[in-house]
């Protein structure tokens, strides 16, 4: 996880950064499952929510495109729901993903640690390591991180970013990496007050979610806490390299600054 520096209160900040990383990855399962609108399928709680594997397997055949066809349409009764859970790892475990320290009890019981670990498996898998980031310059055995950090500072040169958690709060990056994408979206983001970070971030991230159809799997309050860790972070950037500008858009030029 990311390294935040030593904390006055750990219990606190420990408390922080995983309230953020499970709102945003429990954000990131339900953009995707909405596209099955016809069921109205919805995670309220990843820690309880994924218990009987209907979740879950819906949730990865979004992802997959694949149909999973055999496993209990109903589960009531524990062995049911256990399967279910179980069918949902093999599947996993045969896309070639690794899993690591999870097995089907462990999403019964709701593990958060350990699903939180999974949901982040399957954000690299079909989100951040696709081959998207094509001028990154990229070599083979890059950490999708450093990828994906690499074509963010292709992006915007200007600003020296080293990480996906403190050089984000202010909210300049995210306002740079809007007008980058699309010139003249965003143009004013370098006369932004860094004191402003929650107005920037908010800003920023609006103008993303309505003509970039980035959406706000971290909100700008997330975003902006000293403690949010770098996977939520990096959850939300990995939207940017796939994103199109959408017609309309209102595009301008900088605001003179002679």
């Amino acid at each position: 996880m990311a390294e935040l520096g030593p904390p006055s209160d750990p219990t606190a900040v420990d408390a922080e950064w995983k309230k953020i990383q499970q709102n945003t990855f429990t954000r990131w399962c339900n953009e995707h499952l909405k596209t099955v609108d016809d069921l109205g399928l919805y995670i309220y709680n990843l820690e309880t929510d994924l218990c009987d594997g209907l979740l879950l397997l819906a949730l990865l055949e979004v992802l997959s495109k694949k149909e999973i066809s055999r496993f209990n349409k109903s589960p009531t009764f524990r062995p049911q729901k256990l399967e279910n859970c179980a069918i949902a790892l093999k599947f996993i475990e045969d896309q070639k993903i690794k899993l690591v320290n999870i097995d089907a009890s462990d999403i019964l019981k709701g593990n958060l640690k350990l699903i939180l670990g999974l949901i982040w498996t399957l954000i690299l898998k079909y989100q951040i390591s696709l081959p998207m980031m094509d001028d990154s310059g990229e070599d083979k055995g890059i950490t999708p991180k450093v990828a994906l950090l690499n074509w963010v500072k292709i992006k915007i040169p200007s600003k020296p970013l080293q990480n996906f958690h403190k050089d984000w709060n202010n909210g300049l990056a995210l306002g740079a990496l809007v007008d980058a994408v699309a010139p003249g979206l965003c143009p004013d983001w370098q006369k932004w007050d860094p004191g402003n970070e929650l107005q920037n971030a908010t800003k920023a991230m609006k103008l993303a979610e309505s003509w970039l159809g980035v959406p706000q799997v971290i909100t700008p309050e997330e975003i902006t806490n000293p403690n949010v860790d770098e996977l939520s972070v990096m959850t939300y950037v990995s939207y940017f390299p796939a994103a199109v500008v959408k017609p309309g858009a209102p595009c301008q030029k900088p605001a003179d600054t002679g």
